[in-house]
């Protein structure tokens, strides 16, 4: 197993191309971080949150935009074996997590509908709430760009809706706190890779699902998720770039050629002023 050290550095040198010029990309492009944040890292434990608390902590160290960092884990009931795990990984990657205990766990542990979206929601909250108290203005999460891509398609094939999840978000319910997504750019494949050339082990989901099903639902539905997984790796093997082809979608939308949309609660329909001939951008259209 490699020393602190050397897993640091082979995020820069190694694995810069895949891994480390990609977070910048995803910090720079969408403005993730800026002068005087406070942010709580937010680490639950597994290959994607402890590999992004290593980039923001290399970040920090070397940032031209000075803001400040905090390791937060949250512990929602977690069994000794992988609460230990937690902390022993921490000090192997030399990062100086704070750990705040939570019982999420046993709170929906009897709930039958639907746990894994509650869990999730709870997670979060306790996540905000404990930040804020700390002086965050930020938590940052490990999504990765195979989740972008992922919450796309399973929008479109489950929801019936364009969506995707964003970079960044105002939250709705604590003011002044907002959540970044700064692996938003890394794809899963390179983090794995991270993972084995470092002989790393992490955590998994380690909740009670996992625990008696061997098998763990993330916020999004866990058997939805990877069947979507499975179909991205058959369209992969027909089309190398069809990853980046769904994750361009979101971001080439022409107004002009959908149905209908909405802006929260405004809803507009193709229909509203087709007689007129007047197109969405509100100029006469060819009526020939």
């Amino acid at each position: 197993m490699n020393t602190t050290k050397e897993i640091e550095e082979s995020i820069v040198k190694k694995f810069r191309k895949s891994i480390w010029n990609k977070f910048l990309k995803g910090v720079k492009e969408y403005e993730l971080i800026k002068e005087g944040d406070k942010i709580a890292v937010c680490i639950s434990g597994g290959k994607d949150s402890m590999l992004m608390a290593k980039c923001m902590q290399r970040l920090q160290k070397y940032s031209k935009t000075p803001f400040e960092a905090v390791y937060l884990v949250m512990n929602p009931g977690y069994n000794e074996i992988n609460r230990q795990k937690i902390i022993s990984n921490a000090e192997l990657l030399g990062l100086p997590i704070q750990i705040f205990d939570t019982r999420i766990f046993d709170a929906v542990a009897k709930i039958d509908n639907n746990p894994c979206y509650l869990c999730a929601r709870m997670r979060r909250g306790y996540l905000y709430k404990q930040a804020q108290d700390m002086g965050c203005n930020k938590i940052a999460l490990g999504h990765h760009f195979d989740d972008i891509i992922e919450t796309i398609l399973m929008g479109m094939l489950y929801g019936s809706q364009i969506q995707t999840m964003m970079p960044k978000l105002h939250s709705e319910n604590y003011s002044g706190m907002q959540l970044i997504r700064p692996m938003y750019m890394v794809k899963e494949s390179d983090i794995i890779a991270w993972k084995n050339y470092n002989d790393l082990d992490f955590i998994r989901c380690a909740c009670r699902v996992t625990e008696k099903n061997n098998r763990c639902d993330n916020d999004e539905g866990g058997s939805k998720r990877q069947e979507i997984k499975l179909l991205i790796k058959e369209l992969r093997e027909i089309n190398p770039a069809v990853d980046m082809n769904i994750f361009r979608s979101v971001e080439n939308v022409n107004l002009q050629t959908l149905i209908s949309y909405h802006i929260g609660d405004k809803y507009h329909h193709f229909l509203d002023d087709y007689d007129e001939g007047i197109n969405i951008k509100g100029r006469k259209t060819d009526l020939q």
